[in-house]
């Protein structure tokens, strides 16, 4: 625990040059112009390996840069295992993705970069066990929706401290808008839409203290979901039907590589990206990451002269009932239909949002539902359901994030018949700033959802989830206030997910 501690108070403290030996830093007066203010992070565990990421800033930066990496099995780098050499270059914003190999399976190491005379802050990462390791556990996180002009990082702050195997990021790294006219702090009062733009939001995020903390402290593997490029965007259609919009979109695309722990095969090739992948962590589970943004199709019936979402009623939407509609495209879904785990105990499914229902009226006289989310595409929800219940795929956990409320639900592939059985178990976390729906309103609409066990909207957190051969024992944390950036948290409620048992239980 004392090394996530350590964490907070490196990460944006100016310290690293200090703490390391002087092979590796060689000029203290470039400590002037700090050349890793935006840290590093760490992500997509292998059993040999992982990503490790960093930025350079700061001004005068040369065209390429070479930029040194080591990882160590101590924390001191007395005992380094991998080193090597990447060049940062000015066309790629001088990101860094360095991919070391043939690192033992299960265990942590520690990381750190060097260029320009400077050091970076040390990151602690791991790597995943062996495919067919026996594993006792696995503890991790979930996040999103991490608006930076409501609200300060509290979260993550308490996050660091946690002893996480993982991080799963689930969407809205960053916001697009220019930042409202009460903001807790300022963004720079732009609507991004240009790569100069998103590099620039990116690096106003990863400014901030507290989720360097998070990064440096664990290796995340994440998906992104529509702030990242635009809110409500499907596939290559903006919710302003912008023209130009498939231009934009690749910008961001190209941003959010640069500004993330993904490999350098992930970089993305004539606007496209791949996002969607798995993980085995040994023999306890299979971790499945979806894509629900790029390969969609469009929203069903938008707002006159709109793209994006809408919340209808399905007899004024005929388009909601067409079984061709798929959130995930026709090549995703074949790849998540064919690659579910029926070995072991445990599918995470990482994807972006609420999957269970949610209607906001009386579904005995049509409900209403909300187009952006998997109640858009409920041809497909049945779909992706419906497998797991043929296959009878075993431990299915859905986690989302986007619409920043705490939900807990059963999921069923009809929730129309009363007989459909539960087959898989949904936490859909709350944000870790953005802002939710008024919980009068959430409250309102419980009585038509009665698969679902839990909605809180007022209150941001993250969750925290520890896996075994047995049980999935669920944790949500909450902030006292995320105004706060020295905000106390507590527990919301905690949930257990029994092995063969599907349908989450308060705990």
């Amino acid at each position: 625990m004392a090394r996530r501690r350590d964490l907070l108070g490196l990460a944006g403290a100016g310290l690293a040059a200090a703490l390391a030996p002087p092979a590796f830093v060689r000029d203290a007066r470039a400590a002037d112009r700090p050349r890793f203010a935006l840290g590093v992070a760490s992500g997509q565990p292998r059993a040999d390996g992982m990503v490790l990421w960093t930025r350079l800033t700061g001004t005068e930066l040369p065209a390429e840069v070479a930029v040194r990496w080591e990882v160590a099995e101590d924390e001191a780098f007395t005992r380094i295992v991998a080193r090597g050499v990447e060049t940062a270059l000015a066309a790629d914003a001088h990101c860094v993705h360095a991919e070391p190999t043939g690192l033992a399976s299960a265990r942590w190491y520690w990381y750190r970069f060097g260029a320009l005379g400077q050091a970076s802050s040390v990151g602690r990462t791991r790597t995943a066990p062996a495919a067919g390791a026996a594993v006792a556990r696995l503890d991790f996180a979930i996040a999103s929706c991490q608006r930076w002009d409501v609200g300060h990082y509290a979260a993550w702050r308490h996050a660091a401290a946690e002893a996480l195997d993982l991080v799963l990021f689930l969407g809205d790294y960053i916001y697009e808008y220019p930042g409202g006219a009460h903001s807790v702090r300022p963004t720079d009062g732009l609507l991004v839409h240009t790569l100069d733009g998103y590099r620039a939001r990116y690096a106003l995020h990863r400014s901030d203290a507290a989720l360097q903390a998070a990064h440096a402290a664990c290796p995340w593997l994440l998906v992104w979901d529509d702030h990242e490029v635009e809110n409500d965007y499907a596939g290559l259609q903006g919710s302003r039907l912008e023209p130009d919009f498939p231009a934009r979109r690749a910008a961001a695309y190209r941003a959010y590589w640069e500004h993330m722990p993904l490999a350098k095969s992930a970089r993305p090739v004539d606007g496209s990206m791949r996002m969607h992948g798995r993980l085995d962590w040994g023999r306890l589970a299979r971790v499945h990451l979806l894509d629900d943004r790029q390969m969609r199709d469009p929203q069903a019936c938008p707002r006159p002269g709109q793209g994006g979402s809408n919340t209808v009623r399905p007899q004024d939407c005929p388009a909601l009932a067409d079984p061709r509609r798929t959130l995930l495209g026709a090549a995703q879904e074949a790849w998540l239909a064919e690659g579910w785990d029926l070995g072991r105990p445990w599918n995470l499914l990482a994807q972006q949002t609420l999957m269970a229902r949610f209607s906001w009226a009386d579904p005995a006289h049509g409900g209403r539902y909300w187009t952006d989310g998997w109640d858009g595409y409920p041809a497909a929800r049945r779909r992706l359901l419906g497998t797991v219940a043929d296959k009878r795929v075993p431990g299915v956990v859905v986690l989302g994030g986007d619409v920043h409320t705490n939900y807990v639900a059963d999921l069923r592939p009809d929730f129309d018949d009363p007989k459909s059985p539960v087959v898989a178990s949904e936490f859909c976390g709350t944000s870790i700033t953005s802002l939710s729906l008024p919980q009068s309103r959430i409250d309102a609409a419980l009585a038509f959802n009665p698969h679902v066990k839990l909605a809180r909207g007022d209150r941001r957190g993250y969750g925290r989830f520890r896996l075994d051969t047995e049980a999935l024992h669920a944790e949500l944390r909450v902030l006292d206030d995320a105004r706060d950036p020295a905000s106390g948290a507590g527990t919301l409620a905690r949930f257990v997910v029994e092995a063969g048992r599907p349908g989450p239980q308060p705990a």
